[in-house]
């Protein structure tokens, strides 16, 4: 059974929706808002830094070491969000997996539709390997359009023939931006974070003129062979639900060391209220253990 902090989120998310018609400019105000709700504990050092013209922010903990890097997506559907939005959640993966994190600020759409986003993400995961990192010790992660975001690079740089990193976390991923999966229509009640029309709105804008079916958004699509380990964690109670379980399936069949873990209850991207939800704290501890087995050889605590 789920906390009874849920249900308290739950009304809280329901009190302020996202709406198709509200200006983009207020919708992103509204979430750099929210970000500010968690106050970032003062013994992570936040670090702006550039790689290669796409900003960032390095977040590290006392605890943080370089057998474990960390390159991290924010969601917000391509349109919204910031390394400011998702600074609790870096910080505190950050301390749970040992790790620098390099939260990324890649361009967004409607200004910026794809494959803006795959390029800073492509860009940014070479500019860490011609830092010194290791390819083996980089996980790259992501939440919602950042997780799709996260399953797209690693098309990306598999089709270009790059180094792949050592692993890949996806939280509640947007993977299909045609957003026709049955999960579209049967958690549409019980989901109080992503209304579809939103979404819908979200994937126009991201798309551009490229098809919602086509591989390079909507990665669902595309072949999954030869990728590294992925943890996928998803909520039963969010419309993005298939995606999860699609991509998973996918990547099985394709012989990818895939875990898929469906949590009861929970809404979508349930680790960003770890402050307030505890099975977001069990959710990044358990991100930070998976991870810390596939990568053995390097990661310490």
């Amino acid at each position: 059974m789920a906390s009874t902090q849920l249900q308290i989120l739950i009304q809280m998310v329901r009190a302020q929706p996202f709406r198709a018609d509200a200006p983009i400019e207020e919708t992103r105000a509204g979430f750099e808002q929210f970000g500010q709700m968690f106050v970032i504990p003062s013994d992570i050092t936040r670090e702006a830094a550039n790689a290669d013209g796409v900003p960032g922010e390095w977040f590290s903990a006392p605890n943080s070491t370089d057998a474990i890097t960390v390159l991290y997506m924010h969601g917000g559907g391509y349109a919204i969000g910031s390394t400011n939005t998702h600074a609790d959640l870096t910080a505190r993966l950050a301390r749970a997996c040992a790790a620098r994190v390099f939260s990324l600020n890649y361009r967004l759409a409607p200004e910026n539709p794809y494959p803006a986003a795959v390029e800073d993400a492509s860009k940014a995961y070479r500019w860490l390997i011609k830092q010194g990192v290791r390819r083996d010790t980089i996980v790259i992660a992501g939440d919602s359009a950042g997780g799709g975001l996260t399953s797209a690079t690693l098309l990306a740089l598999k089709a270009t023939g790059d180094p792949l990193p050592g692993a890949a976390v996806l939280l509640s991923p947007w993977n299909d931006l045609s957003c026709s999966s049955e999960t579209m229509t049967s958690r549409r009640e019980a989901d109080p974070v992503l209304p579809v029309n939103v979404l819908r709105q979200w994937s126009s804008w991201y798309c551009g003129t490229t098809a919602v079916s086509d591989a390079g958004p909507s990665p669902l699509f595309g072949e999954f062979a030869g990728l590294p380990p992925v943890l996928i964690i998803v909520g039963d109670a969010e419309v993005l639900l298939d995606d999860s379980r699609h991509y998973a399936e996918k990547a099985k069949a394709a012989g990818v060391d895939v875990t898929l873990e469906v949590w009861d209850e929970m809404i979508h991207v349930f680790p960003l209220f770890a402050p307030m939800l505890p099975e977001g704290q069990q959710a990044i501890d358990r991100i930070a253990d998976w991870v810390k087995q596939k990568l053995p050889a390097r990661a310490t605590a």
